[in-house]
């Protein structure tokens, strides 16, 4: 480099990469050709939103070589908190600049004419600071560089299924939802499966388009309450299509007159939405390295030994990530419906914040269904990081029911039980906070922080129901 010559930004080394204009190339040959006329181009919230902005198909070029410019506020909904400021960057903050990857392009199936594409979010080119650098409240895009690290440091990759339980709702005359279930509450039902036979085709169908393997599902326990399964990728993916797969869910409602829930708790007496991650680390060659090595079928190998330590010993801090809302904590309070309380772990043991679920992987159970997963990923991959690094033990796993074994004199730690313990275990794990960067820890702390004090601060149906007549 000659002296004085500038380094290339993030922006332009991703805009010049290699093969890059081939895949524009490609890409603007399939809209011609198909006829695609619309086009979303959209990146993820700190909640887990999908936001962005349409352009008619023809600039897709523009698009993946320039991008679009959007506020900075976008990132976190351009929501306001409770004393009127907007959550993240205020009104004088610059914009963003979201480029389109060619690689995430994908026709719409409910509507031949429109296509998404995924963005990378950049500070703006002509910034004093940092101009054109990666934008550290793009949730996506810091998912996919933290685990870049992860895999160059390690020569581990994460793999991560989901199980996406939600619910399908009755709608009224106006669309709205009505909070009542289209089926009983009854457990693996094949009857209660099939009347929502319809939705299901559809949502499959929808989801198989856009490049989701469908594997399995089922009814699960509270009224209308599904869970349709996909295959495991790689982290960034799994997070991805997850995203997709709740798009899916929303169409298909509006096409079909029933409303996809996925509060985690909308209902109670019976179980909540939960959002179970199954993860594992995979070399280059293609190994799982939680597969057990000895003569025990079910103890993981040493990595996968070392990561259960690391999530087991940060899995305070992770909660308020995987189980985001003041609704979360409601699953958590309902007892008797498998909900993990405690951070331990065992075999096929569903009273514990950690199970192994199968050779070679296990059920991290605190997602729940509001989970921003790119977010929840992250944060995992940060705590097995510690796990490696630290060769940290979770101990011997535990195979009676938590809470008997707790009565029984176990000493064990609970997860955080309300959104307002989650942030504060958050804010003193050093170790997860890491998983966001720069500025995405100061607007998910903003934002969290404020609905934590909403919440403080509203008077509820239960408060008069309650108080209204205390006294005298």
């Amino acid at each position: 480099m000659q002296t004085g010559e500038a380094m290339a930004t993030d922006l332009e080394m991703f805009v010049g990469a290699d093969g890059r204009e081939e895949q524009i190339a490609e890409v603007e040959a399939r809209i011609e050709a198909d006829g695609i006329r619309y086009l979303y181009c959209q990146f993820v919230s700190v909640t887990g939103r999908i936001m962005g902005k349409g352009i008619p198909a023809k600039h897709f070029g523009m698009i993946a070589r320039k991008g679009f410019q959007l506020v900075y506020g976008s990132t976190a909904n351009l929501f306001i908190d409770r004393h009127g400021n907007y959550i993240g960057y205020g009104p004088e903050a610059r914009e963003l600049v979201g480029i389109g990857e060619p690689e995430t392009f994908m026709p719409l199936p409910w509507d031949r004419k429109t296509a998404r594409v995924w963005c990378t979010l950049f500070r703006g080119r002509e910034e004093e600071v940092d101009g054109g650098a990666f934008l550290t409240s793009d949730c996506r895009g810091n998912l996919r560089r933290l685990h870049a690290e992860f895999e160059a440091k390690h020569g581990l990759h994460l793999r991560a299924g989901c199980e996406p339980e939600m619910m399908w709702l009755k709608a009224d005359a106006d669309g709205k939802p009505t909070v009542e279930g289209m089926t009983k509450p009854n457990c693996y039902h094949i009857d209660q499966f099939a009347e929502l036979q319809p939705l299901i085709h559809r949502v499959i169908e929808y989801c198989e388009a856009m490049g989701l393997e469908m594997i399995q599902g089922d009814h699960e326990d509270a009224p209308g309450q599904l869970e349709l399964n996909f295959q495991f990728d790689r982290a960034e993916l799994t997070a991805d299509r997850l995203t997709t797969y709740r798009q899916v869910c929303k169409q298909v409602g509006r096409e079909l007159g029933a409303f996809p829930c996925f509060m985690p708790k909308p209902f109670m007496g019976v179980s909540a939405n939960g959002c179970h991650h199954n993860i594992s680390l995979w070399d280059s060659e293609g190994n799982n390295k939680f597969m057990p090595e000895g003569d025990n079928p079910q103890l993981p190998g040493p990595i996968g030994m070392k990561a259960i330590g690391g999530i087991l010993e940060h899995v305070r801090g992770l909660t308020c990530l995987s189980a985001p809302t003041v609704n979360s904590y409601r699953r958590l309070w309902d007892t008797g419906f498998w909900a993990p309380v405690f951070a331990d772990w065992g075999f096929q043991n569903r009273t514990t914040a950690l199970r192994i679920s199968a050779p070679g992987r296990f059920e991290y159970r605190t997602a729940d269904s509001s989970v921003n997963p790119h977010l929840s990923f992250a944060g995992l991959l940060m705590a097995m990081d510690d796990g490696l690094d630290r060769s940290l033990d979770p101990g011997p796993p535990e195979e009676r029911n938590i809470y008997e074994a707790v009565e029984s004199g176990k000493d064990v730690q609970k997860i955080p039980l309300n959104l307002g313990e989650a942030l504060a275990a958050f804010d003193a794990d050093e170790v997860v906070k890491a998983a966001l960067p720069g500025e995405m820890y100061r607007v998910f702390m903003h934002y969290k922080t404020d609905e934590w004090e909403r919440f403080l601060h509203t008077v509820s149906d239960w408060d008069v129901e309650e108080y209204l007549d205390v006294l005298p």
